[in-house]
């Protein structure tokens, strides 16, 4: 189902404040602060880790903020807007919109802070964030009866769920099951990003390359029914079958890309940025494959699928996926300016050179001192490319839509 723009009640744009225009949609804060934090996280990680004194520290906070305090709030945000236009009820708008980011804010600032107590006050925000996002949605969907969006509230509470376990694991020092926590919420957003994916990407293509395209439906079934049973079946430990789901998944995503015509989208840069990350997730589910086989432990870096996925699926999607949707929400062409395009590129090679530091003590020992440097060079070219994002679209999404029309 594709994307249209509602008309939502409200004042004329004039007489509105900045408030109730910033808190208008869920795009429009959620994407805004998560383009900042994705650039903020990333330097503190690589560039001042000094300054990681939570009691979630080290890598287990990076891998959390990538994941729940980035890419799932992302989610979050497209949700929120997507379901006022499947529904014409809008979820969450004004104070109760506030509320909901500001949950988000209290997690991001209590988890650098040292103690118990801030740790605490931050996790229970950071779960009730996402608790919150998925009642807001249920209520809209079951008033709309939007029976095949339902899985999407479920998908939500798995969010909230995982992001509890991988929480709960960090207070009681359990770090052996931090890396299942995770993983667990990995696939959860893999539902996500393919159930979303299937669904606007071909929607997008037809619209805006004019190209004659199947929308995946059946396949799109299979592809929801194995993400769903690969995900109960790394909850119940059955690392076999999970990777079998997910050879099954990573091939049916990739089938779905090639039946797209990739190809016929390369001048088309709000289009190519979403064909390629939907390549990187099917990729990436392929590589997980590998990794949960019992015969190939240790054969790849557990890094290598959590990055394809994370990086060139979940986060190259995010920054197509925030254009796009916000150019159509505020009003304005749906055409990529020069910036956002190099944004794109960013991202992409970001991805590209984190992949390279995993393999380079492997394949060239020799040139084992690259990885910093490299490391460096992908943080900086991810950095640059949500700067510029938030730099472009802050004015669009604090100011009404540009064609005068409300929402």
């Amino acid at each position: 189902m594709g994307l249209i723009q509602i008309d939502i009640p409200s004042p004329s744009e004039h007489k509105r404040s900045t408030f109730d225009v910033i808190f208008a949609l869920g795009f429009r804060p959620i994407y805004l602060m998560s383009a900042i934090w994705a650039a903020i996280a990333i330097a503190l990680w690589i560039y001042m880790p000094q300054l990681l004194v939570g009691k979630m520290t080290s890598v287990w906070w990076h891998a959390h903020e990538m994941l729940w305090g980035f890419i799932a709030t992302v989610a979050v945000g497209f949700l929120l807007t997507a379901s006022a236009t499947w529904t014409g009820k809008n979820p969450l708008k004004s104070t109760p919109l506030a509320l909901l980011c500001l949950l988000w804010l209290i997690a991001r600032i209590g988890y650098l802070i040292p103690g118990n107590i801030s740790f605490t006050v931050a996790a229970l925000a950071d779960v009730s964030f996402f608790i919150y996002a998925a009642i807001a949605l249920a209520r809209v969907l079951y008033k709309a009866k939007s029976k095949q969006n339902y899985p999407l509230v479920v998908a939500l509470l798995g969010l909230a769920a995982s992001n509890a376990m991988y929480l709960s694991c960090i207070a009681l020092d359990k770090v052996d099951y931090l890396r299942t926590g995770f993983q667990i919420g990995l696939l959860v957003m893999a539902f996500i990003a393919l159930l979303i994916g299937r669904r606007v990407i071909p929607f997008f293509t037809q619209r805006g390359a004019g190209l004659d395209i199947p929308r995946s439906e059946q396949s799109g079934k299979y592809q929801l029914w194995l993400s769903g049973l690969a995900v109960v079946s790394l909850v119940l430990g059955l690392s076999s079958l999970t990777a079998i789901l997910l050879f099954a998944l990573g091939g049916i995503t990739l089938y779905q890309l090639y039946t797209w015509q990739p190809w016929g989208v390369r001048k088309v840069p709000l289009l190519w940025v979403l064909h390629i990350s939907y390549f990187f997730l099917g990729l990436g589910l392929l590589i997980a494959g590998v990794y949960f086989l019992p015969v190939t432990v240790n054969v790849l870096p557990p890094a290598t699928f959590v990055h394809t996925i994370g990086m060139g699926g979940f986060a190259v999607m995010i920054i197509g996926m925030m254009t796009r949707t916000a150019l159509g929400h505020t009003g304005r062409p749906l055409k990529a300016s020069q910036l956002m395009v190099v944004a794109y590129v960013l991202v992409i090679v970001a991805t590209v050179l984190r992949l390279a530091a995993l393999f380079v003590p492997s394949i060239l020992p020799a040139a084992s001192q690259a990885i910093v440097p490299l490391w460096h060079s992908s943080a900086a070219c991810w950095i640059v490319a949500f700067l510029a994002y938030a730099y472009q679209y802050a004015p669009y999404l604090t100011s009404p839509r540009a064609d005068g029309r409300p929402g």
